[in-house]
């Protein structure tokens, strides 16, 4: 009755709203009325229920209207229900969780491990294993090599390639008491003939050296060609099984789970609908004609009597009792004994409905209700940089390049009395093309924070913040680009942090969080090896509790100057020795004019989770005593300076507030 008498008296007050009136509709017909109610129901109004129990029957009566009755409903999941080849609810096999603890599934270790031992195993077959070079290969073996012509052979003992026996030594100029005989001079002649032969033999033997030579380094070139063309065969073959085979399995997995889901749905289904057409009742009231009532509940939940009078214009009366059989249908039966009466009949005062059109004698005096308020703050920028360099005959050296940065930064901060809520999204994406080489991503970022507060003490406020951090493109180790080595959610991270932030003004922010949970993921263990981000093989996240540190300044200096430091620390309270890192953000803006602005960052980020190769000085992989490489933890250090496009938002957004 209350409910019925909100609702009549809601839809008697609308009209004195010229604001929502709509003259050239019938006000009886359902479409307005319904119009006007979700227009005070919408999440966008500004008005407020006073009693929400009100605002939650009208929602469920709008619902009743604009919906098929609950009967319909009903029987149609029931019908669903006891269909078992009908699915509810249905997954896609990629998108199975876990997969590595799936029997049969194959891990991306396993894989690069297979692929090495295809390696090694290839190159062991083709190592001394005799090959026959094509012939086009050594077509052009007289343009890549000099060889000494036939005479010419002296002018390997003048280079030094080969020295000169003693004994075939001819001195510059002959001494006249050396020839004063014919068989000096034949004697002179013999050796210059010796001399003669050496060289020509010793031409041969360097011609044939270094055509051997090459012929041996266009073989080995050949080999490696054969070995990287045979390994890669097999290893993509490899690639194409797993492929085939983690899909088998997570299809059957997949299916094995949705089956098991769904047959829980259906029972959940039939059991809901089971007790929906249970507690669907409907409340009668038998009224006779001298508007006394009795009320009867249609339900099928069981019988329900009830006793009403019938009464005729002389008042006579007769006992019925009144049955329900269920939510649809009800049985009239007459008590065994029953009596007449008869009673004088009254003369009722007519009312006079005129007085109804009087207008009140005394009007309330008219005060403002509301008043403007600015909770929301919504603003953010947007920065565009691009750079080109070109070099041709350029002596100094250098190579040509162009590179763009694209950086968007948006937020909206909610602040009004002592709560405040604070939400920021940061994306950034860089690529750089140097020279003739290959496009490469230099920065790729996707960060979403979301802080909320309440007021405890002088600057102090209780919060809680949620920060997740991952990135939307591939990265490589350039200039392979065949191995990925991170990925979209892969890594990804999440931090959920609770403790006290220390806001004395809106430029700085000091939030130390002690009850702070990390997690750190990667989807796709198949592509990205995971134990580089500190994530144990067989396992794709990685769990742990710390205490966490956030700071926060912004400067603005006379210009269009800005500077803006943020720093994040966090320690595992588990191994609070080897579970440390740290992230220091330091950004420089200077607007030049209204659209063009200039940038610079200095980022640094050391995870003693996060390893890397260790090198020697040549730039070589350093190895244990097993064979394998060292890896460890290294601070990563990125710097960029960019003048480019850029575009501010920055606006508050008013609302009003009722006054009382």
């Amino acid at each position: 009755m209350k409910f019925r008498i909100s609702l009549l008296l809601l839809v008697l007050m609308v009209p004195a709203f010229p604001l929502f009136a709509q003259p050239e509709e019938p006000i009886d017909s359902l479409e307005h009325n319904i119009t006007i109610l979700k227009r005070y129901l919408g999440e966008g109004s500004n008005w407020h229920f006073t009693d929400p129990v009100v605002e939650r029957q009208l929602s469920g009566l709008i619902s009743f209207i604009e919906n098929e009755p609950i009967d319909t409903l009903i029987r149609y999941m029931r019908i669903r229900s006891n269909d078992p080849d009908f699915r509810f609810v249905s997954r896609m096999a990629e998108k199975t969780p876990d997969s590595l603890k799936i029997p049969g599934y194959i891990p991306a270790l396993r894989v690069a491990e297979r692929f090495r031992s295809i390696q090694e195993q290839t190159e062991k077959e083709f190592t001394g294993r005799p090959i026959t070079v094509p012939g086009e290969l050594l077509m052009n073996m007289e343009n890549d090599i000099q060889l000494i012509p036939e005479g010419q052979g002296m002018q390997l003992f003048v280079d030094g390639i080969y020295p000169m026996p003693d004994s075939l030594k001819i001195l510059d100029a002959i001494p006249e008491n050396m020839v004063q005989s014919p068989d000096d001079f034949r004697r002179i002649l013999r050796l210059e003939e010796a001399r003669r032969q050496l060289a020509e033999r010793r031409r041969i033997q360097y011609n044939d050296s270094l055509i051997g030579d090459y012929r041996n380094r266009v073989a080995r070139e050949y080999r490696r060609q054969l070995i990287e063309q045979q390994a890669g065969f097999l290893q993509q073959r490899y690639a194409d099984s797993v492929r085939a085979n983690n899909f088998h399995v997570l299809r059957q997995h997949n299916e094995m789970v949705v089956a098991t889901v769904n047959d829980s749905l259906r029972k959940a289904v039939q059991w809901v609908a089971g007790y929906a057409r249970l507690i669907d009742n409907t409340s009668v009231n038998l009224v006779n004609l001298t508007d006394q009532s009795s009320p009867l509940i249609l339900s099928n939940a069981g019988n329900f009597f009830t006793r009403v009078w019938l009464k005729n214009r002389q008042n006579d009366s007769i006992s019925v009792l009144v049955q329900n059989l269920d939510n649809r249908s009800m049985r009239l039966v007459i008590e065994d004994g029953f009596t007449f009466s008869r009673f004088r009949q009254q003369a009722v005062k007519d009312f006079d409905f005129t007085t109804l059109n009087r207008p009140s004698v005394s009007l309330d005096k008219v005060n403002s209700r509301f008043q403007a308020v600015t909770p929301w703050t919504i603003g953010g920028d947007g920065n565009v940089g691009f750079t080109q360099t070109y070099l041709n005959n350029w002596k100094k050296g250098g190579k040509s390049a162009m590179s763009i940065l694209l950086v968007g930064r948006g937020y909206a901060n909610y602040s009004i009395n002592k709560v405040k809520w604070e939400n920021s999204a940061e994306l950034r994406n860089g690529w750089i093309k140097p020279g003739d080489e290959m496009i490469q991503k230099n920065d790729d970022k996707m960060r979403l924070t979301s802080r909320f507060g309440l007021s405890a003490f002088q600057k102090w406020y209780y919060s809680s913040e949620l920060d997740f951090e991952t990135q939307f493109f591939n990265g490589y180790k350039y200039p392979n680009t065949e191995k990925a080595i991170s990925a979209f959610m892969a890594p990804g991270r999440f931090l959920a942090k609770i403790g006290l932030d220390y806001k004395p003004h809106k430029d700085f922010s000091l939030f130390i969080s002690p009850l702070t949970s990390k997690q750190v993921f990667v989807i796709d263990t198949l592509k990205i090896d995971q134990t580089t981000y500190g994530i144990n093989r067989g396992r794709t996240s990685h769990w742990e509790p710390g205490i966490n540190t956030d700071v926060r300044y912004k400067k603005d200096f006379p210009g269009g100057i800005t500077f803006e430091t943020k720093y994040r620390m966090f320690i595992n309270y588990l191994e609070p020795k080897d579970r440390f890192e740290m992230e220091w953000e330091n950004m420089f803006n200077m607007q030049l004019n209204d659209y063009i602005s200039l940038r610079a960052m200095v980022h640094t980020i050391y995870d003693r989770k996060v390893l890397f190769d260790k090198l020697d000085k040549e730039g070589n992989p350093v190895l244990d005593q097993d064979g394998k490489k060292i890896r460890e933890p290294k601070l990563q250090l990125r710097e960029f300076i960019t003048i480019g496009f850029s575009y501010k938002i920055n606006r508050r957004v008013v609302r009003a507030k009722e006054i009382r």
